[in-house]
C-alpha cells in the first residue's frame, strides 16, 4: 500500500496521484504546487491522503512540492488574466497566415516558461511559421496542440440538450467510448439531432445506462418478432426495458388487431443468448446520416 493525494488540474479534469510531502496536512480543494513532466504546475487537492494498492499508480510517483502560498496563487491568477490577450493575438496571427484552424484555449505554464495553445481542425495544419511569429510576439516558448471536437466541448463547456452542463465539462474526468450500437440497444431514435451533443458527436451519457440495457435486451423479444401469449400468437410492437413490459398486437380474425401490454415473463419466446451482432459501423461514434 502507498500513501497518495488525489490532485486535479481543472474542475472537470482527470484525477492524478501524487506523493504527499511529509508534515503537510491536505484538505479538499486546497491549492498546491506539484511537479509534473511539464515542470511545476498549480493544482488543487481533489481528496486528501489515502492508501492505495501499488498496482493503481504509475511509477515513479511525482511529489507535491508545497501547499500553494499567496505568491503562488497570485502568479496563477496573473497567468489567467493574460489569457484573453494571448488568445486575441493568436487569433490575429492565425488569420494572418490564413490557417484552417480554430483556437479554443491557451495555458501559461506556472513558471512562465511557455504558452500552450489548443486548437481544432478538420485537417493537419502546418503551423511552423505561426509558431515562429508567436514566439517573436510573446518572446516565449510556444507550443500548439491539436485536439478533437469532444475536447473542444470539454474546454469551452456549455448547456447540453438535457438542460445541464455538458458532462465532459462538469463531472466526467475522462471520455468514455460511445457508439451507435449503444443508441440502438437502448431503443433510442437514430436522429442525429436527438442523440448528439454540442460537439456534434454521440452524447457521452449514452454509456451511463448501457450495461443495464445490454443485459435487459437479452431478456426481451425483438420488435416485430413473434411471441406466444395466453390468447395465441402475437407480434411485438414495442418494448419497455425499464418496466420489462411488451406491447403486442393480436389478430382478432376479423381483419383487425387487438393491442395489449404484457409483462415479459408472461410471454413465450426464445431468449437471446447474446446480443445480436450490430450492423457494420455500429461501434463507431460517428452519427448516422438521415
Amino acid at each position: 500500500m502507498i500513501k497518495v493525494v488525489g490532485i486535479k488540474f481543472k474542475n472537470s479534469g482527470k484525477l492524478y496521484y501524487f506523493a504527499p510531502k511529509d508534515g503537510d496536512v491536505y484538505e479538499r480543494n486546497m491549492p498546491v504546487v506539484v511537479e509534473t513532466a511539464r515542470g511545476m504546475e498549480y493544482a488543487w487537492v481533489a481528496y486528501p491522503e489515502k492508501m492505495v494498492e501499488e498496482e493503481e499508480i504509475v511509477p515513479p510517483l511525482k511529489p507535491i512540492i508545497r501547499i500553494a502560498t499567496e505568491k503562488d496563487t497570485q502568479t496563477y491568477l496573473e497567468n489567467q488574466e493574460k489569457k484573453p490577450q494571448a488568445m486575441q493575438i493568436c487569433k490575429e496571427k492565425i488569420a494572418k497566415f490564413n490557417l484552417d484552424m480554430k483556437l479554443i484555449d491557451c495555458e501559461y505554464a506556472f513558471d512562465g516558461s511557455k504558452i500552450l495553445f489548443y486548437f481544432t481542425s478538420a485537417n493537419r495544419v502546418d503551423f511552423r511559421e505561426l509558431v515562429k511569429d508567436l514566439a517573436s510576439a510573446f518572446r516565449n516558448r510556444i507550443e500548439l496542440r491539436q485536439v478533437g471536437t469532444r475536447d473542444e466541448a470539454k474546454y469551452l463547456g456549455g448547456i447540453a440538450p438535457c438542460g445541464r452542463v455538458c458532462c465532459c465539462a462538469g463531472n466526467m474526468p475522462e471520455f468514455k467510448k460511445v457508439s451507435v450500437r449503444m443508441a440502438k440497444t437502448q431503443g433510442l431514435s437514430l436522429n442525429p439531432g436527438k442523440i448528439s451533443g454540442l460537439c456534434g458527436r454521440l452524447m457521452c451519457c449514452l454509456s451511463y445506462e448501457n450495461d443495464y440495457y445490454a443485459e435487459a435486451s437479452k431478456q426481451v423479444p425483438k420488435v416485430g418478432g413473434e411471441v406466444g401469449t395466453l390468447e395465441g400468437k402475437a407480434i411485438v410492437v414495442s418494448v419497455n426495458m425499464l418496466k420489462m413490459n411488451v406491447k403486442v398486437k393480436i389478430d382478432d380474425r376479423n381483419g383487425g388487431w387487438i393491442y395489449k401490454d404484457y409483462p415479459v415473463d408472461a410471454l413465450q419466446f426464445k431468449r437471446k443468448a447474446v446480443i445480436e451482432q450490430a450492423e457494420e459501423g455500429d461501434d463507431s461514434d460517428e452519427l448516422p446520416l438521415e
